[in-house]
């Protein structure tokens, strides 16, 4: 790819903030709650997010197709064949977000043969922004404030551990409990990306599905900060592969010389 992707992540940088300045103009009044098909729920937020995103990701790459959480329609024979794409969740959190947590975040990545090589997390309350590119590190700013480069820290005892908010289970807690002692972090969106990325957390493991447009900006923001989002046989996530956009269980990890499937498989199965 002949693109400067540093100069691309700085304009999507400045999208993600114009999509944030929409969803807290929502946040900050009273909105309505809808089911998608899904039973996920959706505000007038997620969709000015999007139409935001889409159209300045169209206006700034015409010839790369936008996949979005909320224009996901698209028939596996039309996106199969697409080799560069963007890959959107205008509003990753939407339940933190319904209820009031500040926990959420605008995600987005750019995916080049199957593997995210851009991603920008921008986190709506508070300002803060995860951002990185292929072979260029990974980033944190907050507000106007100089961008710090940021990077994933050696494995601790206790564990620090990022959790869902909203999707605990007992599945879950049982694993980490045959860890030995953990700290738990809660926390909703793709904050706990940030987390692991920034060196807060050690580990974030999730049990149970997430779509594509939940992992893409975390794992390239991980990786480049010497992390990684691999599935339990150990394999990185790769995207646009196969008809469905949902992901099996995963593992984010800051150590990379842990090997941590065998170690939470092995722990789990005692």
């Amino acid at each position: 790819m002949s693109v400067n992707l540093e100069a691309l992540a700085g304009a999507v940088r400045a999208l993600a903030d114009r999509a944030a300045a929409a969803i807290l103009e929502v946040y900050r009044g009273d909105f309505a709650v809808r089911q998608k098909d899904d039973r996920t729920p959706l505000t007038a937020a997620d969709l000015a997010a999007h139409r935001i995103i889409t159209t300045g990701l169209q206006a700034l790459t015409p010839d790369w197709p936008v996949l979005s959480e909320e224009a996901a329609e698209i028939a596996w024979e039309q996106r199969r064949d697409w080799h560069c794409y963007w890959l959107v969740d205008p509003l990753d959190g939407t339940r933190e977000f319904v209820k009031r947590n500040d926990e959420f975040t605008v995600n987005i990545a750019l995916i080049e043969a199957g593997r995210p090589i851009l991603g920008v997390i921008q986190v709506p309350v508070g300002g803060e922004t995860g951002y990185a590119w292929r072979g260029g590190g990974a980033w944190l700013a907050t507000g106007s404030g100089t961008p710090r480069r940021i990077a994933t820290r050696r494995m601790r005892t206790p564990l620090t551990v990022a959790g869902s908010r909203s999707h605990a289970s007992e599945r879950m807690g049982a694993m980490l409990a045959r860890l030995g002692e953990v700290d738990l972090i809660p926390l909703g969106s793709s904050l706990k990306f940030l987390r692991v990325a920034d060196g807060s957390a050690d580990l974030y493991v999730r049990l149970g599905p997430t779509s594509e447009w939940d992992t893409a900006a975390g794992q390239i923001l991980l990786e480049e900060a010497g992390g990684a989002l691999t599935a339990f046989d150990g394999r990185p996530f790769t995207y646009n592969a196969r008809p469905t956009l949902l992901n099996g269980d995963f593992i984010a990890c800051g150590d990379r010389s842990v090997d941590w499937p065998r170690r939470l498989l092995e722990d789990a199965a005692r």
